[in-house]
């Protein structure tokens, strides 16, 4: 196939694409690292991505899965809370990009009949704006702690300052405290080896979007999926589960593994952003207006 022949068949796929939003009565947005990586984030690929961020970690021969485990907060806490606290600063001062007003808008085109379902623990979609309550973490949300011992099943939200770091020696400066027992906090978030992870929020997520999917399985949805791999593949698979369905059609973006499963599906090779805007943007949903100056939602 040349390269003209390439891009005729992703224009036809962009065209049916746009097509099936038209017609969805009710819309399920699914998303995975890649959907951040537009608004400045790393998506971690590989431990080559994550030294990349980290060097310091890099220097200690630590790898992702071994750093995102929980005993860190056992044996070296100012170490953990230098890499949560990193990332926690870094997702407060991220500004979601152009995609997810997009969507956003989407979403409002069909009444708020929607729902978010993502891997991402940053909360792009609260301060871009959707509503907490359509949104389920599937591990969790770094914006919200637990005690790492365990004295409490209580979850907190985390207050609003920033946790200062030494990034030299890469070593938290502030480090969180259970509000019950003044032990170590937590990101209440699903780590490597967690069988402490209090899944009670997650849990009401779930049941909310349980609840949902009782109330429109009678209506033609779509459920566009960004970003989101095969190395944690929790997101594809759920995306290949619901497009099995005959009242749900799957839009898979991903630059790189995008390939689907059902005829019905659609797989597009395309960054976040980018094909959030081909299959959105020029159609009869989204209404452009004030593309420049937008304001995010403060979380």
């Amino acid at each position: 196939m040349d390269e003209q022949e390439v891009e005729l068949t992703i224009s036809k796929k962009i065209e049916k694409a746009k097509k099936l939003i038209e017609e969805a009565e009710a819309i399920i947005i699914t998303a995975g690292a890649g959907m951040g990586v537009d608004s400045g984030l790393p998506d971690f690929r590989g431990d080559t991505g994550f030294w990349k961020e980290y060097p310091v970690i890099k220097n200690l021969g630590i790898s992702f899965e071994d750093m995102a485990n929980p005993q860190w907060f056992a044996i070296n806490p100012p170490l953990a809370w230098a890499f949560y606290g990193h990332r926690l600063n870094l997702y407060r001062d991220t500004i979601p990009h152009d995609g997810f007003e997009i969507l956003l808008d989407l979403v409002k085109k069909k009444n708020d009949n929607y729902l978010i379902y993502t891997s991402n623990v940053d909360g792009q979609f609260q301060k871009a704006g959707f509503s907490e309550d359509k949104i389920v973490e599937i591990y969790g949300s770094i914006h919200h702690f637990q005690c790492s011992a365990s004295c409490t099943q209580e979850i907190w939200k985390a207050d609003s300052n920033p946790i200062e770091i030494d990034t030299k020696k890469f070593e938290a400066m502030t480090i969180p405290k259970c509000k019950k027992c003044a032990c170590i906090a937590r990101p209440n978030i699903v780590m490597f080896s967690d069988w402490n992870f209090i899944g009670d929020r997650t849990d009401a997520q779930h049941e909310n979007f349980s609840q949902w999917k009782r109330e429109n399985k009678d209506k033609k949805k779509v459920v566009i999926e960004i970003g989101a791999g095969r190395a944690i593949p929790t997101i594809q698979e759920y995306g290949d589960k619901v497009s099995r369905s005959t009242m749900t059609t799957l839009i898979r973006i991903n630059p790189r593994e995008f390939e689907v499963h059902e005829k019905s599906a659609i797989g597009l090779a395309l960054g976040g952003m980018d094909g959030i805007k081909e299959i959105c943007l020029d159609s009869k949903i989204y209404d452009i207006t004030n593309e420049k100056g937008k304001k995010c939602h403060k979380y």
